[in-house]
């Protein structure tokens, strides 16, 4: 993206504000007008049946977290902000604008929405392949590599205001599963998770342990980008 798009995109956006921990940001079947980008913060995409949530995604700064809504209008699932948030909301009209006139930058908002399907794939696999603990690697892995490319991410780890039970969600396991499988992660010094840190004093041997790869990432590896978009 050149600078002058970068400027392009902060145009866009047509207000920002701050977002509260649990607030959803959008709910299953609103009508949708605008897109939200995440600027400072986390959040979950997800869905809830039979009392139960399940979190289908996850969220970091520079996302364009609901980019779907613009074709759809009306979401099949929930944005959730997982501790507070800024956000900035874009309105639709303006993104139509783009399309018809930066083809460039349409191209980097549909990669952005399959780069969403990218990640949906690698967690339907990873729930189907592995354990609980080493499904809980694997979003420790995916969320520190996606932290370390907008910046924020921390040489043995990361911090995040997940919790237990986010995880849980996450990982399709319930809270004393997901509490045994952390205790089995730092018993075997894969990670340490508390207090919203994330350290990890080995990451070959974590992602190894997660069966993980950053290729369905795009930033390296086999499919990154390295000519350009």
């Amino acid at each position: 993206m050149s600078e002058e798009e970068k400027q392009q995109l902060e145009s866009l956006v047509g207000d920002t504000r701050q977002a509260e921990d649990g607030e959803r940001i959008i709910a299953r079947g609103g009508q949708c007008e605008h897109s939200t980008i995440l600027i400072e913060g986390f959040m979950l995409r997800t869905l809830e049946t039979e009392g139960r949530r399940y979190a289908v995604s996850f969220h970091v700064p520079g996302d364009f977290v609901d980019l779907h809504c613009f074709a759809l209008k009306r979401l099949d699932h929930n944005i959730d902000c997982i501790g507070p948030a800024k956000i900035g909301r874009v309105p639709h009209e303006k993104i139509t604008q783009v399309m018809q006139e930066n083809a460039h930058l349409a191209r980097l908002f549909w990669f952005s929405t399959l780069l969403d399907a990218a990640m949906h794939r690698e967690w339907i696999m990873k729930l189907e392949q592995l354990t609980a603990p080493k499904r809980i690697a694997h979003v420790f892995a995916e969320v520190w590599r996606r932290l370390e490319m907008v910046g924020l991410g921390l040489a043995d780890g990361f911090s995040t205001p997940l919790r237990q039970t986010d995880l849980a969600d996450m990982c399709g396991a319930t809270p004393i599963h997901t509490n045994r499988a952390i205790s089995e992660l730092r018993k075997h010094e894969l990670a340490n998770f508390q207090r919203g840190e994330v350290r990890i004093p080995d990451r070959a041997r974590l992602e190894e342990y997660a069966r993980f790869t950053p290729d369905y990432l795009y930033g390296e590896g086999e499919l990154s980008l390295r000519d350009g978009m």
